[in-house]
């Protein structure tokens, strides 16, 4: 089958590649992440993307625009359902582009993670597929979640911290009892005291 794999990043698409190749699948790599924030943290993504893409020599396609105010328009007041506007803003773009290419099945690396939302992942896919006329290749890869590790550090790849988006490296480093919330009260408490 000729897959276009969206690639979230190049850790992650490590075992989901390993193992469509394994299985003789021809593999196409598309690299689509307007949700990732800041700047700096997409280009570091970007960058080790293109690192596993060139080691594995897999043909991709590279979307150069960087949507951060489509993403942000999509997930805006609706933080708590953020994921599913983030999954479907990534995946129909990538079904779009599975269409018009002439691909047979489109598939994520997203779904090698234990720590995203699989079946919300599944219902997005299958409708982008259904609106661009492709079929949604899903396999759930979160067995080789501890491979992806493995992988990517024997390639060299940048590990990220947190999953993209804004609101996950808050949720990732940011708790109510941490140093930087105490200073922050701290300094509300003095500016109620100077009024």
């Amino acid at each position: 089958m000729k897959l276009l794999l969206h690639i979230c990043c190049g850790p992650c698409a490590t075992y989901p590649v390993k193992t469509l190749r394994e299985r003789g699948h021809n593999v196409h790599g598309f690299f689509y992440n307007p949700n990732i924030h800041p700047l700096a943290e997409h280009n570091l993504r970007l960058d080790s993307a293109r690192k596993l893409l060139e080691i594995e020599a897999i043909p991709a396609t590279i979307c150069n625009e960087y949507d951060v105010e489509e993403y942000f328009r999509l997930v805006a007041y609706r933080e708590s359902n953020r994921c599913v506007a983030c999954y479907h803003l990534r995946l129909s773009r990538a079904a779009r582009e599975a269409s018009a290419q002439g691909f047979d099945a489109f598939s994520t690396s997203l779904l090698v993670s234990p720590y995203q939302k699989h079946d919300l992942i599944r219902e997005v896919g299958q409708s982008a597929g259904l609106q661009y006329g492709i079929e949604f290749y899903y396999e759930d890869f979160r067995p080789g979640w501890p491979q992806t590790r493995q992988l990517s550090r024997e390639m060299g790849l940048y590990r990220q911290k947190y999953c993209g988006c804004i609101y996950s490296e808050k949720e990732r480093f940011h708790s109510p009892g941490s140093s930087q919330a105490r200073i922050e009260r701290h300094g509300r408490n003095q500016t109620d005291r100077a009024r």
